[in-house]
């Protein structure tokens, strides 16, 4: 991995951690289900014009049934849980539990896909849940109200994303990342359509979440899938999954720069224990040690 990989992960991690500040901002006056519309509508039209300008736009209709399943389980249902999920907690804290995504998807590959588990991964699973269960616990001692809906919704999010990743390694192997995303994401606008219009906000919403919404259509999913494909092009997914620890560090900075949301002992302690958690249950401390060598 070159000095130009390590710097483009840890800004995708920086880029996908500002994601949940521009949730917090945008979501109280566009409502969830508006916000994630014009999010997953910026992003498609951004992903489709490259995949256009690639001419790769016939593969959208022959794989359309699979990339729409990708697009309710991989942005639509989580993307809104997750913008419901910032009305009632900080960005920091939903930063945090985004990071147990590696977590789930390892669980559903086991149960689904029968992928096995080594002893490594299973203690990286309780690690982790006993991260969040920290996580709650520190949001419910300093009386966050709806803390624990909140989270429950980021979790039934990150489950969500855990059934994505391996529906596509199911049934989209072999098929350019270009392409899933751009049709996920086109897939997600077109279900969430009618939601929107119904819950449309009656208030134009000021300019400040005008600017958050587009960017996280631009920059947070558009910008964001293109530098994480070319991380997957150049050192493999399974090295480019590892922004995934570095998300809730940006999340938890940017809302304590832009929002001053507190970061408590109890969240940095949480953050740590899910990170190692996933460092075990991905393999991935094992890679990093590896690639050291």
């Amino acid at each position: 991995m070159t000095h130009v990989d390590r710097l483009e992960l840890v800004l995708l991690a920086a880029i996908w951690g500002a994601s949940f500040l521009f949730m917090r901002v945008a979501t109280p006056e566009f409502g969830a289900f508006a916000l994630v519309e014009i999010r997953v509508a910026i992003g498609a039209l951004f992903l489709i014009a490259v995949l256009l300008w690639r001419g790769g736009g016939a593969e959208l209709l022959r794989l359309a049934a699979p990339l729409t399943v990708v697009g309710i389980f991989g942005s639509a249902v989580p993307f809104v849980l997750f913008a419901y999920a910032t009305l009632k907690i900080t960005a920091g804290t939903a930063a945090v539990v985004n990071a147990t995504a590696p977590l789930f998807a390892a669980v559903v590959g086991y149960l689904w896909l029968r992928d096995k588990l080594r002893p490594t991964q299973s203690l990286g699973l309780a690690i982790g849940f006993g991260g969040v269960l920290l996580l709650l616990w520190d949001r419910i001692a300093l009386n966050v109200e709806g803390a624990a809906w909140a989270i429950s919704a980021c979790l039934v999010a990150t489950l969500c994303y855990g059934v994505a990743v391996n529906y596509t390694k199911k049934n989209l192997t072999g098929v350019a990342p270009i392409v899933n995303a751009a049709g996920s994401q086109l897939a997600a606008a077109v279900l969430l359509l009618p939601l929107a219009m119904i819950y449309w906000p009656a208030d134009q919403p000021s300019v400040r979440s005008w600017y958050s919404v587009t960017a996280l259509g631009v920059l947070c999913t558009g910008v964001a899938f293109i530098l994480y494909f070319r991380l997957i092009a150049r050192i493999g997914p399974a090295r480019a999954i590892t922004t995934t620890y570095l998300i809730p560090v940006f999340g938890m900075l940017w809302g304590l720069v832009f929002l001053y949301e507190p970061i408590s002992a109890g969240m940095i302690a949480a953050c740590g224990i899910i990170i190692v958690g996933i460092a075990l249950a991905t393999g991935g401390l094992r890679s990093t040690l590896a690639s050291r060598e």
